[in-house]
């Protein structure tokens, strides 16, 4: 049971005071990044490790992962522009030649246009995102917090109510 309701206590835990505005905000910016890179390569690997290893909300960065991965359906034109710009580029023809090279790189898709563009959007949109969504957590988030903190199913799924009937139990 703990299974399907973990997902929950992990939402509910977010927004009710556990995180900062800065991890909920860095944490939807990485998530941004993850949505709009393709995932079948190595580098949508190493963005969930880095992603695993921050300490950085990880529920922000798994709705802003949903919501990005659906936008990338309408961003596809743009990342293949910008990619195929940055992979035809003449001043690194001998850069990526190199990189490929390498023992791992062919498993990255960079020489996708589509990966290399995301990727390449996602990095510079990060901070932009972040400056943004900042604030909107710092205003929002106590706000919120203060109305989920009134329903018992936030209590119970955020465990206050678990720690008072095992206080009261010893």
């Amino acid at each position: 049971m703990s299974y399907w309701l973990r997902p929950l206590r992990f939402l509910a835990g977010a927004f009710s005071g556990a995180s900062s505005p800065r991890q909920l905000a860095l944490g939807f910016s990485m998530g941004m990044i993850i949505g709009l890179v393709p995932k079948d390569n190595l580098i949508s690997v190493l963005l969930l490790f880095l992603l695993a290893s921050l300490k950085i909300n990880l529920c922000s960065a798994s709705l802003a992962t949903l919501l990005f991965s659906w936008l990338t359906l309408l961003l596809d034109p743009l990342s293949h522009l910008i990619g195929r710009s940055v992979l035809l580029a003449a001043p690194l023809q001998g850069i990526w030649r190199w990189f490929y090279e390498m023992p791992l790189a062919p498993w990255t898709d960079f020489n996708n246009t589509i990966v290399m563009g995301s990727l390449i959007l996602g990095l510079t949109l990060f901070y932009p995102v972040y400056r943004l969504t900042r604030p909107l957590f710092e205003k929002y988030t106590p706000v919120l917090s203060e109305k989920l903190q009134k329903y018992r199913i936030v209590q119970i799924l955020w465990g206050t109510e678990v720690g008072v009937v095992a206080g009261d139990a010893a």
